[in-house]
């Protein structure tokens, strides 16, 4: 089963890479019934920037306390990997919530999906495909 992502959501994923590097950028998908419609970026609050995410905990607790006033529920997260490609880095896989929620890591200009592995630490990421809508 592909995965929706909006047109928009993946030129604003590409747009906070390009902008970030060669920090790692990072932010949210957003969206509804697993349908990404916004990738809204957000501030790496991580010490080490270069090499690492940490989304800004402020703009996760916002978002949340929206998805729950009816807006977008938090579909998943994106970060870039400035000199990497767009595969879950074993630091990922290490901080990964296990919360079956969708990744998105871009590589230039690749973004790739990947779904966290849920429940079972053991299952890691497997790969998602998506279609491109218009809104």
């Amino acid at each position: 089963m592909d995965v929706e992502v909006t047109s928009q959501a993946l030129a604003a994923m590409r747009l906070a890479a390009r902008s970030a590097h060669p920090r790692e950028a990072c932010g949210m998908l957003l969206g509804e019934g697993g349908r990404i419609i916004e990738a809204r970026t957000t501030a790496n609050v991580h010490p080490a920037p270069e090499t690492h995410f940490e989304i800004d905990p402020q703009a996760l607790v916002d978002a949340h306390r929206a998805a729950r006033r009816g807006g977008l529920q938090v579909i998943g997260y994106f970060h870039s990997h400035p000199t990497g490609d767009p595969v879950p880095s074993i630091t990922d896989r290490a901080m990964a919530a296990g919360d079956g929620r969708v990744w998105a890591i871009i590589a230039g200009e690749q973004v790739r999906l990947w779904k966290d592995g849920g429940s079972d630490a053991d299952a890691g990421f497997t790969a998602l495909s998506y279609v491109v809508t218009e809104r």
